[in-house]
């Protein structure tokens, strides 16, 4: 059974870019748009790990994973921020939020794909 990933960024052009590269590694993957709707697709499609853009509306990623790591249910699934935040001080305030990796756009399949690798395998 293929690992999936859940990829929650409000671009379609680069949800539909991680998905290939995904896909082409071997993953199943299923986009989100909408970043308030993460619990609820999480409980239904029970992803091994997520890969969350940071700037959102409504609700940013640092937000999001927070939130994701402080809930009991969902604080074991690992959280790479996929985001164009490319200081050093996003990246630890990223971190200090809970997220388990950091891919900085654009990026390239292998930097993405090896973050998702060395998470899940």
């Amino acid at each position: 059974m293929l690992k999936k990933v859940l990829i929650v960024d409000d671009s379609p052009a680069e949800s539909v870019l991680m998905q290939s590269f995904l896909q082409g590694a071997g993953y199943s993957a299923v986009a989100l748009s909408d970043p308030t709707q993460i619990e609820q697709t999480l409980s239904v499609e029970l992803p091994q790990l997520i890969l969350l853009d940071v700037v959102m509306p409504g609700r940013n990623g640092f937000q999001a994973c927070r939130e994701l790591k402080n809930n009991d249910q969902f604080k074991a699934i690992p959280i790479v921020l996929v985001t164009s935040k490319n200081g050093e001080s996003d990246k630890f305030w990223g971190m200090q939020q809970g997220a388990d990796g950091y891919v900085i756009k654009p990026f390239t399949g292998p930097q993405l794909i090896g973050e998702v690798q060395r998470l899940i395998g």
